[in-house]
């Protein structure tokens, strides 16, 4: 394999996508690593820091207006080339399909499909070039939808199609397009999301599954199965539709969506809430409530949670995240508009949605995370503290 050649690996704060630019990184590559968590990304660059290869980061919100063409034109502005695109990030808006707005199912699509095609695009000069790669990270549930994740099954099979279609469209130029299956992973993505996540003697571990994508690379691979004989069961369970429907609504832990205990009633500042505490809240001292019954102390709430605790309960009931809150503050100096943000998030809002959109906003501005810019316009200062992020990456 060819030192030097350049990857982007987005989602790579974590899970499978770190795990893969490490070990691109120590094998000569010169990676552009993409997240949200720019906490995470630094300490990847600490670890990679003696390696053969070298590695960059961008911390951006992938739905972000531009991100895809910014990303490329990183890339491109500090490698002067780009071979292999790894489309890797992900997230699940937890919670039935006929119960989430159009701005969860939204974004969903937008993280899934949309983004990755946009990032397909733009790179589509530099991989013609260099005869490069392209991969589509999928999932099992795209073949065997599950209930309780939202869009994220549609989504999965969306992308399990759109790699057959950029394959047949792009043959000609010589690029190689991967879909990966990467099985059920023992990684923080079901974890975060609020499921137990799939049983040991199932899950994969990332450093696995990034072994598994590289060796993709070197094959120029049209499909990779991380853990073949998982594969092997999902095609089972898709030959069988009615008996998988029935054995998943029984036991939901065999594909890891099992319920955590739900996080406390302010849950933006609960270590449930971000995948940090324990399920049994163990690591807290413990406090008598009325001389009766006893709950573990909270964890200190960060700046950005503070400012958001006043409206926890109206974003609750009106499924606004704080991740995507937080998401909005990636890009310094990036304007925020409040018909925009309310747009994003709520569809068609109404007048609630807005008016909540609207006094998030100037909460933030409060607290110093956002100034001031006209009429229902706010100028992002300072990004969001890792904690407070409780989406995917």
């Amino acid at each position: 394999m060819k030192e030097g050649r350049v990857i982007i690996v987005t989602g790579a704060s974590s899970g499978i996508g770190r795990a893969l630019a490490e070990r691109a990184a120590r094998s000569g590559f010169r990676v552009m690593a993409v997240g949200r968590r720019s906490e995470r990304l630094e300490e990847l660059k600490r670890v990679c820091a003696a390696s053969t290869g070298s590695i960059e980061t961008i911390a951006i919100d992938l739905r972000t207006p531009g991100a895809p063409a910014l990303i490329v034109r990183e890339t491109l502005s500090r490698y002067g080339r780009l071979d292999i695109l790894v489309n890797n990030a992900g997230g699940v808006a937890v919670g039935p399909i006929l119960e989430q707005s159009d701005g969860a199912l939204r974004e969903q699509f937008e993280t899934h499909v949309f983004v990755p095609l946009a990032l397909t695009r733009e790179s589509l000069r530099e991989l013609r070039r260099n005869r490069g790669q392209v991969f589509f990270v999928g999932s099992g549930v795209a073949r065997v939808p599950v209930a309780g994740l939202g869009a994220y099954p549609a989504a999965k099979a969306a992308v399990r199609n759109l790699a057959r279609i950029v394959r047949m469209e792009v043959r000609r130029d010589r690029i190689t397009v991967t879909y990966v299956d990467p099985g059920a992973v023992a990684s923080e993505f079901m974890t975060r999301a609020g499921f137990d996540g799939p049983p040991g003697w199932i899950a994969a571990q990332p450093h696995q599954v990034a072994k598994r994508i590289f060796d993709g690379i070197k094959k120029h691979a049209t499909v990779v199965n991380a853990v073949p004989w998982q594969t092997s069961l999902v095609a089972l369970a898709e030959a069988f539709p009615a008996v998988t429907d029935f054995l998943l609504s029984r036991a939901p832990g065999l594909v890891g969506t099992a319920n955590t205990p739900p996080p406390a009633p302010n849950g933006l500042a609960s270590a449930h809430a971000n995948g940090t505490g324990s399920n049994n809240g163990s690591n807290g001292s413990m406090h008598a409530v009325n001389g009766s019954h006893e709950v573990p102390d909270e964890e200190p709430r960060s700046p950005f949670e503070d400012a958001l605790a006043a409206h926890a309960v109206r974003m609750r009931k009106l499924n606004l995240s704080s991740a995507f809150v937080a998401s909005l503050l990636v890009v310094p100096g990036r304007t925020l508009d409040v018909g925009d943000v309310s747009l994003r998030w709520a569809g068609m809002p109404n007048k609630n949605e807005r008016a909540l959109t609207t006094e998030v906003l100037e909460s933030l501005a409060n607290a110093g995370f956002l100034s001031r810019s006209g009429d229902e316009r706010y100028v992002v200062v300072r990004a969001a503290d890792a904690t407070s992020e409780g989406g995917a990456v």
